[in-house]
């Protein structure tokens, strides 16, 4: 059986995950969505922690804004691309980690923390409340922390409606309709309460859950979907007014919880 890092470096070792966010629409608002609630917590003299990085398309921008950025990241080719990126920025710093164990860091050493890829991939329960306590431990007491996440519905509009919805269906979802989680998925999706439900117990206040895409994922593989560059930034920006409406909460794909450590 392979590990959970082997299957995720896999992945991403395939995929051109340092253009994500740059060469599609649904990723254009991602990007969009998420650093404007980034900017509502964060300005240049915060201390940011990124877990999950990626290839530091978001630390990296911030870093560039004047932050001063501490990017961690599990998957070596992510990190390779990252460090290759940041050249040249000495108030960013990268290591190779995992969201089970901040160890590295020193209680409450945090501003604002970024949980922008971990939650996508942990299937067990005991995971995802450690990478959790992880997070709130280094934050500081009244710091901010972003976690990203991933509606189960959003996964299965967005990849499920190409004749193989059943086959969706069976992945996700058990056959008395409960959400499945398990590393063979790569990426696991949560009913939004059911995310909700992981901090209940923790010492966090609740801010805010909001999506960051929408429905654009699903719709943008269409033939006819066409959205200008003036479109889209209207668009972006009509979307900021309604990414906290509950009710359109599991019809996007990615979003973000946002929460405060109790002081």
């Amino acid at each position: 059986m392979s590990t959970r890092k082997e299957i995720i470096s896999s992945f991403y070792g395939q995929s051109d995950e340092d253009r994500r966010t740059l060469r599609s629409r649904h990723g254009q608002l991602e990007y969009f969505t998420t650093m404007h609630y980034i900017h509502r917590y964060a300005d240049k003299g915060s201390k940011i922690l990124e877990i999950g990085a990626g290839t530091g398309r978001y630390s990296i921008a911030l870093a560039e804004e004047g932050m001063d950025v501490t990017a961690v990241e599990l998957v070596d080719s992510n990190l390779i691309v990252l460090r290759n990126n940041s050249e040249g920025l000495d108030n960013i710093r990268s290591f190779q980690g995992d969201a089970l164990d901040l160890g590295r860091f020193a209680d409450h050493t945090f501003d604002v923390t970024l949980s922008f890829g971990p939650m996508y991939h942990l299937y067990e329960k005991a995971e995802a409340d450690r990478a959790i306590d992880e997070a709130i431990r280094v934050t500081k007491p009244g710091g901010v922390i972003l976690f990203a996440f991933l509606s189960v519905f959003g996964i299965l509009y967005a990849n499920y409606f190409q004749d193989n919805w059943a086959a969706g269906q069976a992945e996700n979802f058990t056959d008395d309709h409960q959400v499945r989680h398990f590393k063979e998925q790569l990426f696991t999706g949560y009913d939004i309460t059911e995310f909700e439900a992981l901090f209940q117990d923790k010492p966090v206040e609740w801010i805010t859950t909001a999506g960051t895409d929408g429905l654009v994922e699903a719709i943008e593989e269409r033939s006819d979907f066409s959205m200008s560059d003036e479109d889209f930034q209207a668009f972006a920006e009509w979307y900021l007014a309604f990414c906290e409406k509950r009710e359109l909460l599991g019809m996007t794909n990615h979003l973000l919880y946002i929460c405060r450590k109790k002081a």
